[in-house]
């Protein structure tokens, strides 16, 4: 058995396709297919059910993968102590936030992260909350920008800011006559939300209820529009389809004329989410985190509420 036979097993898990798999890994189908054989000849035991459409991972398999990325985590992490031993802050940083904080953190915590760590390049990446908890797990990231809830185990957060959430409307809008809008005031409105699956969208239901229409089951909500992004969503409140609530940093006008967008808040107290830094327990670069956090605290992030972190 080698380190090399247990990262083909866990791409292969990864892909469910060995093709997919073989390329991740930069070799041949043939050769990582080989591998994987003989490890399971090696083991006496069956990892993957291969059909002609599909792979999947046995329930002996399933537990056998699992063991192989705490084995070649822990590998990761002997590499950074001797890569980085000596200066945690020189050599690549992998980086990913949920797509409601990347595109309105990222242009900020870039340079700031550069000044204060030159020798550290930072590759980032934005994806939904599950996508980048299992790359946060298999190593394939080193910390994540995420919002709460948020709770898995052998990850640490710590907490950034927590962020009210506004209402963006067309200017024409009688509503943006109003100082402050409340929730009750919204349920008559045509609503735009992002799709399901992303976090963003289940905290407007859960922290604001009284922002839609009637019944907040799925059924009801279908009847809602969608958009694709935060982004998609802006224009679409420009082009006069509805209104939204956005996350505060997301809600800027600056790209359209204040003819076509307006900014209103809640009264107190407004809904909002909190965002955290999260990381494994075993990774071996504590110094990182500290100067990450140091990076996002000089963002220019005027409309949320900086938290103060235990010590």
């Amino acid at each position: 058995m080698t380190l090399t036979e247990l990262r083909y097993i866990t791409a292969v898990a990864r892909e469910r396709h060995f093709g997919r798999a073989a390329e991740a890994c930069f070799v041949s189908q043939p050769t990582l297919s080989v591998a994987v054989r003989k490890l399971e000849d090696e083991l006496g035991v069956r990892l993957f059910e291969r059909t002609a459409s599909e792979v999947s991972v046995t329930s002996a398999g399933e537990k056998i993968v699992e063991q192989a990325l705490r084995v070649l985590e822990e590998v990761e992490v002997i590499r950074q102590l001797a890569e980085h031993g000596k200066n945690q802050l020189v050599g690549p940083l992998r980086l990913g936030a949920i797509n409601t904080v990347g595109p309105y953190l990222f242009p900020d915590l870039i340079p700031n992260l550069h000044e204060l760590a030159p020798e550290m390049p930072l590759f980032v990446e934005e994806d939904f909350t599950a996508v980048l908890t299992q790359k946060l797990k298999q190593g394939q990231l080193d910390v994540i920008v995420v919002s709460q809830p948020y709770e898995e185990s052998g990850v640490v957060t710590l907490p950034l800011y927590e962020e009210p959430f506004v209402v963006l409307l067309p200017s024409s809008h009688p509503l943006s006559k109003q100082d402050t809008i409340g929730q009750q005031q919204l349920r008559n409105e045509s609503m735009l939300l992002l799709g399901s699956g992303n976090c963003f969208r289940d905290q407007v239901i859960r922290s604001c209820p009284d922002c839609l229409p009637g019944d907040v089951s799925e059924h009801r909500l279908q009847h809602t529009v969608e958009g694709s992004s935060l982004e998609t969503i802006r224009h679409m409140v420009a082009s006069g389809m509805g209104i939204t609530v956005l996350p505060c940093t997301a809600a800027g006008a600056d790209r359209y004329s204040q003819r076509l967008l307006a900014i209103r808040r809640f009264p107190e107290p407004a809904p909002s989410r909190q965002v955290v830094l999260a990381w494994r327990k075993t990774f071996p670069r504590p110094q990182v985190i500290e100067v990450l956090h140091q990076a996002v605290a000089r963002c220019q992030l005027s409309c949320v509420k900086w938290l103060k972190t235990a010590g």
